[in-house]
């Protein structure tokens, strides 16, 4: 889910931060820059992990900004094709359900990768998808913890050189709520056996102790990538 990414870039420390140590400051840029940003390609970035190598400071001409060459790590989030991850139902309409993970928004189960077969049903909130198996029906039930398998990245250039891409939009061009693509979705399907929400599967004093039991997610086994800037 999380891999390290080795990433070449030119840090600009301000005047206003020669008061911290230079390593610091070097940190913090990266943060404010890179965390909670997608990169196109290459994945969502929580945040700065390692420093790796840093040149001699330039002072600019006129500014007294100190441009670094930097070589860095950061944590970026960016599960494989087949992994299975969790997330909770935030919403669903005709075309399928999205998911929500806390820190990120964008994954989409489409109707086409739901157990079959599965039908929009309308509730007093809005729409619910059911699945109806042997005289049952299971409930695909807003705000329930579901496990789901990443099936397919869809990018989409935001970069400030896509902007007159990104003003003419059509329809064609939004996701399955009719909002604007994101940088990075995650199509995911809840199809198979021991997919969709865990109340299904567990029963509700199981899921319950399940979530309590897990454990927060590490970076031991973590791949490294590299891209410049």
């Amino acid at each position: 889910m999380y891999t390290l990414v080795t990433i070449a870039d030119v840090v600009q420390i301000l005047p206003s931060d020669f008061n911290k140590p230079s390593k610091r400051a070097i940190e913090d840029w990266i943060n404010t820059n890179y965390a909670d940003k997608v990169i196109n390609k290459v994945g969502l970035c929580v945040g700065f992990h390692s420093l790796i190598s840093a040149s001699e400071g330039l002072i600019g001409n006129g500014t007294g900004i100190v441009n670094v060459n930097v070589d860095f790590k950061l944590v970026v989030f960016r599960p494989f094709k087949g992994e299975i991850i969790r997330g909770t139902i935030s919403s669903a309409n005709t075309e399928g359900i999205h998911m929500s993970m806390g820190f990120f928004e964008d994954t989409v189960a489409p109707r086409d990768l739901l157990f079959s077969p599965s039908t929009p049903e309308a509730d007093e909130r809005g729409l619910v998808w059911v699945w109806r198996a042997n005289e049952n029906e299971f409930w695909f039930d807003r705000a329930e913890k579901c496990l789901m398998r990443v099936e397919q990245e869809v990018w989409h250039d935001l970069s400030p050189q896509m902007k007159k891409l990104d003003e003419d939009f059509d329809m064609e061009s939004r996701d399955i709520h009719g909002m604007r693509l994101a940088p990075y979705r995650l199509n995911v399907s809840m199809g198979l056996t021991g997919l969709g929400p865990d109340l299904w599967w567990l029963g509700e004093d199981a899921a319950v102790a399940e979530e309590a039991a897990e454990a927060p997610e590490n970076l031991e086994g973590t791949n490294d990538t590299e891209m410049a800037t």
